[in-house]
């Protein structure tokens, strides 16, 4: 009697018969990995990167447009010390930044906590805090144009209490910028508080039933729970504020132009001036680094700050 043999052979499996397969596998992996990316490194590439180190090169020439770039060394950063409209400008900005910054993580905070509550209607309440920061800067600085006139809404508001100025806000010279930055804190406060409101949702309730036990205040449970639970946040948000506050240019050039005067005139505008007015590309770049290395060390600082408190 013998045995069916009708079993379908083994196949021999050489050693490493099956990585090619695998290989395959990871190269058309990779290559759909690369399809996703590459689109965004080129436009990287093409639109940041390569104007920038451009950029770099450029603030050690004169160049008009016109002919090649002639090499100046560091003739340019030594023409911005000596130069009153840059000089102005940086005031004005680091003006508009110190006051900007502070108000702004103020009132998103403050913002924030409140619509953390169980308020009825809260949902309404967070779209129309977010709102201003999507409405395009033009119809921003066009109605407050008009409530800043001298006949305008707010100084009536103010003649009720007899504080009307008696001019429009953006054509006095020492009450632009204040009309700029108050602009500036309605505008981005609804952006900072979903931020906070995001932070607030990963404080853990248990700490607040603990403090809440042991008859802490509510001022207590927000300095001793709240505020520390919040410090990632609050790192972000001022890293972003900062940035943000030395680059501002939109809102101001088109709520006051830089003026009355010079009063309002920031260190973006005045890159733009010389840059797209009047030509001097090369002057230009070497402003647009100085207002780099600027975001740069501030935003270096606040590292260091925060990597030494968090020790």
């Amino acid at each position: 009697m013998t045995m069916a043999t009708d079993a379908p052979a083994v196949r021999e499996v050489q050693p490493g018969g099956s990585r090619k397969p695998r290989n395959a596998m990871r190269r058309r992996n990779t290559l759909i990995g690369w399809s996703f990316i590459l689109p965004n490194f080129l436009g990287f590439g093409l639109v940041t990167l390569i104007p920038v180190v451009f950029l770099f090169y450029m603030a050690f020439t004169e160049w008009s447009a016109f002919g090649d770039p002639e090499f100046l060394g560091f003739d340019n950063f030594t023409r911005l010390i000596g130069d009153g409209s840059f000089q102005t400008s940086l005031g004005n900005t680091l003006y508009y930044s110190v006051f900007h910054i502070p108000l702004t993580l103020v009132a998103a905070l403050s913002l924030a906590m409140l619509l953390n509550t169980k308020l009825r209607g809260v949902a309404f309440f967070r779209t129309a805090a977010f709102f201003p920061y999507i409405t395009a800067v033009v119809a921003i600085a066009a109605v407050w144009s008009q409530l800043f006139s001298a006949d305008g809404v707010i100084n009536q508001i103010l003649g009720v209490v007899g504080l009307d100025p008696g001019v429009g806000w953006t054509a006095d010279s020492t009450l632009a910028m204040p009309a700029v930055i108050l602009v500036s804190v309605w505008r981005d406060t609804g952006f900072f508080m979903l931020l906070y409101l995001a932070g607030l949702q990963t404080v853990p309730r248990t700490l607040y039933e603990a403090a809440r036990v042991d008859g802490a205040s509510a001022w207590q449970r927000f300095w001793n729970v709240t505020w520390p639970c919040l410090r990632p946040t609050t790192f972000f948000v001022t890293v972003m504020l900062t940035i943000q506050s030395l680059k501002v240019f939109d809102l101001v050039f088109l709520l006051t132009a830089g003026g009355p005067g010079q009063s309002t005139f920031v260190l973006a505008q005045f890159i733009y001036q010389k840059g797209i007015v009047e030509f001097e590309y090369g002057y230009a770049s070497a402003g647009a680094i100085v207002l780099f290395s600027m975001s740069l060390v501030v935003t270096i600082v606040q590292f260091l700050v925060n990597k030494r408190i968090e020790r």
